[in-house]
């Protein structure tokens, strides 16, 4: 089992879910994140005063799936996140070692 997290601009989240339940896989949990990578924030202006933000708000999805959906996964978020300029994110994939369905006690791929 792989656990994707894919880090988003909040502006395209709702295609990124879409394109997820398009190719099967609807279960995700979503964490609204702040950071920057070489982006490395804005410089706004504000009543005549320019002022630089450092963090930019992104939104994290993480998806737990088996080891043969991952490419199709990372796929579907790259296109719908993709807008071709500087900030569109990053998607990486993690090992998953074990999981466990609380409600029924199923383990393993079951339990996603």
């Amino acid at each position: 089992m792989k656990e994707i997290r894919a880090i988003i601009r909040p502006e395209k989240m709702e295609e990124v879910l879409a394109a997820l339940e398009k190719v099967g896989h609807p279960g995700v949990t979503v964490y609204q994140v702040e950071g920057h990578g070489r982006q490395a924030g804005l410089v706004e202006q504000f009543r005549g005063r320019e002022f630089r933000v450092d963090l930019l708000p992104k939104m994290e999805v993480r998806v737990v799936c088996k080891d043969e959906d991952v490419e199709k996964i990372m796929q579907a978020i790259a296109s719908a996140a993709r807008t071709g300029e500087i900030g569109d994110g990053k998607i990486f994939v993690y090992e998953v070692i074990e999981a466990l369905r609380i409600r029924s006690g199923e383990r393993g791929e079951a339990a996603i």
